[in-house]
């Protein structure tokens, strides 16, 4: 050590001495340990009253709370993991099937035996090393010679070679080489009783993992296939595109995430990415800025304490931009497998490895999500819940919760299938559950509150459909469809919003006026569009479907969809379009309990759309008993219950001639 170096550390503060020894005692990578000495030696050439030497302590802090080398162990046992997504969520198939395989695929790639092949000429090193490699749990092959063990390489994978360096014929040089030709990325770990500097370094040259000079020493050897299997086992984790559950809210995205922590007993983060539009909260700020911080993303992996967390990035489909950065291209370098070994974090400024945290991302819709990051993402869609799931969730989960939550455990109430048929058709219209929920802690409070003060309900602890009329009031919701009659110019239509399916009314109207088509109703480019293509379509064909070609002339047609204060788009509305301007310019009402999805053409072709059992879902509470729909469609059904399709008659259509007369009366 230098007189200066002496004279600096002589004069360093004790609380740089306790830096520089908690650093020595920390578990950092040589690398970022290397970097943290060189800071600690520059504080100690500070004036602990400057604001450089605060901002230094506290990186130093920063780096050794990090958990560089602590993990979770995690719980592979797939038939707990099913039992525990079955306990906390009904239904949602699709779903607990991918996260059972993915636990599939880790438990089989992380429980693979590594293979070893022995290559010696000694029968006795042979007998040994085999005995030994096989005892720890390894499947060795072993060959008495460097041509045999070629043509084994050829053969056969193997993780590990041990091989002698000299052999009669071949030697272990070769075999080195030929192996290193044939893969990379196999270890090969040379032994010779005639070690040399200059053959050890012939043989690193070459690419071999390891020399050991003879005799062998079981610890040493040991160790060095230890060493040589753990890249192995780094690139056996499981690398894909990080899930992204899309659906409707309070369908129980969140909670999903929850449970695969708990099945496979990982720490688990949930990050909410909604209105972030700052870059530094992703990435963090440089230590040159007062009061710099690292990134929300490092922040929560240190107070996780582990490197292998479950972490949630909630609500990524709405995340903000503006002039300081763009958060979802921070989240590429994230999300990418390949990137984010080596996650660069502007305070950490070294690279930090979050290739074993395991991401979910959540959205309602994926819409407004950059086509970079979705590229990245595997999406797993949500459609919501049938009346008969909900019913079951209510029983199962919801009631006993909120009875529970309601100081009702030891006064229980209970609830008849027609008080929650009534919550669910009457009182809510979701797709997911959070509605339901608040509905039935709104009566348990109630219920709680009657108890106290000593008045009993007509029926005692029994929730009946009138007890949930005296508690809630009037219904909030009707049955748009149920309760209408045929009108001629307006036709039922389906469509799909972020917060699930819904039905809409096409309007059409006819007046004096000289051959304008009006479009109102808060319609996007998509829907005029549309519009314009029906309306074409139709006089191409006026006499197809009984139109007097006439009827065009000294006219104006009109096109509203209701609720006009809501934005509306998209190609869904096509064949709806169509059908109410062909039951105006005909004086034929439209059927109201049929509705209609799907684009439309100017040839009259149906064309496929998207979210078809969220559709049928709205159409079923409606009270629509036919839907009809692209015939290309017919493949999106298949996961519908039974009782859904036994309510709804489906009609596939791939022309709108062959379905016109069946809409209109």
């Amino acid at each position: 050590m230098s007189i200066f170096k002496k004279q600096v550390l002589s004069q360093a503060t004790p609380e740089v001495v306790k830096l520089k020894d908690a650093l020595e005692r920390a578990h950092l990578p040589k690398a970022v340990k290397k970097i943290a000495l060189k800071e600690i030696d520059r504080l100690s050439q500070l004036s602990t009253a400057s604001a450089e030497y605060s901002i230094g302590v506290n990186y130093i802090d920063y780096l050794m709370g990090l958990p560089w080398d602590r993990t979770t162990e995690d719980n592979l046992d797939i038939h707990r993991a099913e039992e525990i997504l079955n306990e906390a969520h009904y239904g949602l198939i699709e779903i607990k099937e991918r996260i059972l395989e993915y636990l599939a695929v880790r438990t089989l790639r992380l429980s693979r035996k590594y293979k070893i092949l022995v290559v010696d000429d000694e029968k006795m090193t042979r007998r040994n090393l085999e005995h030994v490699f096989t005892k720890e749990g390894y499947i060795v092959d072993t060959a008495s010679d460097g041509a045999k063990a070629l043509a084994l390489i050829e053969r056969e994978h193997f993780d590990v070679i041990v091989t002698d360096l000299k052999m009669e014929h071949v030697d272990g040089m070769t075999v080195l080489e030929r192996a290193k030709a044939k893969d990379p990325s196999i270890a090969v770990i040379v032994i010779t009783g005639y070690a040399s500097v200059t053959t050890a370094i012939d043989a690193i040259k070459k690419g071999s993992h390891h020399f050991i000079a003879k005799p062998l020493r079981l610890d040493e050897i040991r160790s060095v296939i230890q060493s040589a299997l753990a890249k192995k086992k780094l690139q056996l984790e499981p690398k894909g595109p990080t899930l992204c559950f899309v659906g409707p809210p309070g369908t129980g995205k969140t909670s999903l995430g929850l449970s695969i922590a708990r099945s496979l007993e990982r720490k688990f983060i949930r990050m909410s990415l909604a209105g972030i539009k700052d870059e530094a909260d992703i990435r963090g700020h440089r230590r040159s800025y007062v009061g710099a911080l690292p990134g929300r993303i490092i922040q929560e992996i240190k107070r996780a304490e582990s490197l292998n967390p479950v972490f949630m990035l909630d609500e990524i489909d709405k995340i903000g931009q503006d002039y300081r950065g763009d958060p979802a291209a921070a989240l590429l370098e994230l999300l990418d497998p390949e990137q984010n070994p080596s996650f660069h974090d502007h305070y950490l400024d070294v690279p930090f490895d979050l290739s074993r945290v395991m991401f979910i991302a959540t959205a309602n819709t994926t819409d407004t999500i950059p086509a970079p990051l979705l590229d990245r993402l595997e999406i797993i869609r949500l459609t919501g819940y049938w009346e008969e799931e909900k019913e079951k969730i209510a029983f199962n989960y919801l009631i006993p919760k909120e009875i529970t939550e309601s100081g009702l455990r030891d006064q229980p109430i209970t609830f008849t299938p027609e008080a929650i048929q009534k919550l669910i058709r009457e009182y809510t219209r979701e797709a997911g559950l959070r509605e339901l929920q608040r509905k039935i802690a709104s009566i348990c409070r109630k219920t709680a509150r009657r108890q106290l003060q000593g008045r009993d309900m007509e029926t005692g602890d029994k929730i009946t459909p009138k007890i949930v009329a005296s508690l809630l009031g009037p219904k909030a919701y009707h049955f748009e469809v149920a309760n209408s009659e045929d009108r001629v110019g307006i036709a039922t239509g389906l469509a799909w919003t972020a917060v699930g399916g819904q039905i809409i009314f096409i309007e059409a109207l006819r007046m004096p006026g000289s051959n304008n088509l009006i479009l109102t109703g808060s319609l996007g480019d998509v829907m005029r569009e549309s519009a314009r293509a029906a309306l074409s379509y139709i006089r191409s064909q006026a006499t197809t479907f009984g139109i007097s070609e006439n009827v065009f002339n000294n006219h104006d047609l009109h096109i509203h969809v209701p609720a006009g204060a809501i934005p509306k788009d998209g190609p869904s509305a096509g064949l709806a379009i169509a059908m109410a301007l062909i039951s105006l310019l005909t004086g034929r009402p439209c059927r109201r309990d049929i509705a209609l999805t799907g684009e439309l053409t100017i040839s009259g072709r149906i064309l496929p759309v998207g979210g078809i059992p969220e559709k049928i879902l709205a159409a079923r509470s409606a009270g629509v008993k036919t839907v009809i729909l692209p015939s290309q469609n017919m493949t999106d059904i298949k996961g519908l219950p039974e009782a859904a399709q036994a309510d709804v008659s489906l009609i596939p259509a791939n022309a709108l001639p062959l379905v016109f007369d069946r809409v209109l009366c």
